[in-house]
């Protein structure tokens, strides 16, 4: 009797994210070096020009982003990369691309935090950064690989999603996860399920924007050829002429919203692992979710049922699956590389459960017996 042989690999979370980006047609990228996330550039300046693309590094993160909201705006599949600090930098151009509409992947390796922190130490702190970073506070998508396989494949789920809904998606990443060497098996498994939602494009007609549906997205008209194309960061009309006529501005920011929300159930990505019995459900997203699942994996070889929540959307809130996974549940505990970040979201849907906080931000990572104390 013969085995088949497994296909394995080593490889790290920055060189999923560039295989997944290229796979998934991505033909511009822009970036500046930063510390962690410099290997993505220096990949994609190595792989995109030999695959018919471009790949620029920008003279700063500003330069870099606003070169990515031209070649998207020219039809191409576009991604940057970057950490803390230059997610301060890009603000200002992330909502020029939420009000001008516009598909672009951004992957946040995250570090150390405030200023340049530590540029070689992992945390979670910029969850709320990427949702709240913008002045209007206008909904955006954020997905949060936990493994090799999720950074591969959300990065190439982050690309149609950013396509479909005209917006900035976001990939949080971190220190750890891209730069760990880690044994892989092919083909690596993958997140994503039948709920993925269908694209809510209309055809544009003679308009780059609609607003009579709000939570319909007109498909992209890229700049060249016959048809004018005109584009704007101030509140405009169908047409993209700024406008302050208030019925028309009020039909613009419902429809910032709605494209999103509307459709938020069908954004959400979470990986549940229940367990009958158990009174106790652990919230870990992104690298943290390893340390999760080995402490549950303890627990339970010890006779303590726990139940496992590990969301890959972190934005919009998974609501429902949340909702799913608090049954019959009254303690949550929430492990995250930040003072409490996303706890604060599951604190407002955990209703009268108690939530506890399994929390570092010296740099070090969280361990199992860290979170075995609180269970």
């Amino acid at each position: 009797m013969t085995t088949a042989s497994v296909s394995r690999e080593l490889l790290d979370g920055s060189t999923a994210i560039v295989r997944g980006a290229l796979d998934a047609g991505c033909d511009f990228f822009a970036g500046y070096p930063i510390t962690p996330a410099s290997q993505i550039l220096m990949a994609m300046m190595r792989e995109l020009p030999a695959r018919g693309g471009v790949a620029v590094q920008g003279e700063d993160e500003i330069a870099s982003i606003g070169m990515c909201i031209g070649a998207s705006m020219c039809g191409r599949r576009v991604m940057t990369a970057t950490s803390g600090p230059g997610m301060s930098l890009y603000s200002e151009n992330i909502g020029l691309a939420v009000m001008g509409e516009v598909p672009l992947v951004i992957v946040d390796v995250q570090r150390l935090g405030p200023a340049t922190g530590g540029a070689t130490t992992p945390a979670q702190g910029d969850v709320q950064f990427v949702r709240w970073g913008t002045s209007g506070g206008y909904p955006i998508i954020a997905l949060a690989p936990a493994d090799l396989a999720d950074c591969y494949h959300l990065t190439r789920h982050a690309f149609d999603l950013a396509e479909r809904f005209r917006c900035p998606v976001f990939v949080l990443t971190d220190k750890e996860l891209n730069l760990t060497l880690q044994t892989v098996e092919h083909p690596l498994p993958s997140p994503l399920d039948s709920r993925a939602p269908e694209p809510p494009l209309i055809d544009p007609g003679e308009f780059i924007y609609r607003y009579d549906d709000p939570a319909a997205v007109a498909r992209l008209r890229t700049y060249g050829g016959d048809t004018p194309v005109r584009f704007t960061g101030s509140t405009h009309d169908e047409r993209a002429f700024i406008t302050k006529d208030p019925s028309t501005v009020g039909a613009l920011n419902r429809h910032l919203v709605a494209k999103i929300d509307a459709h938020s159930e069908r954004l959400e990505l979470a990986a549940h692992d229940h367990d009958p019995g158990a009174g106790t459900l652990l919230v870990a997203y992104g690298i943290s979710a390893g340390a999760a699942t080995a402490a549950a994996a303890t627990a339970r070889a010890s006779g303590v049922p726990v139940s496992v929540l590990v969301p890959k959307t972190l934005w919009p809130v998974p609501e429902h699956a949340f909702e799913a996974a608090f049954e019959g549940i009254d303690r949550v505990v929430v492990a995250e590389l930040n003072d409490g970040l996303y706890r604060r979201e599951i604190e407002r849907l955990a209703e009268s459960r108690t939530v506890v906080g399994v929390h570092r931000i010296d740099g070090e990572l969280i361990t199992p017996d860290q979170i075995l104390e609180v269970l």
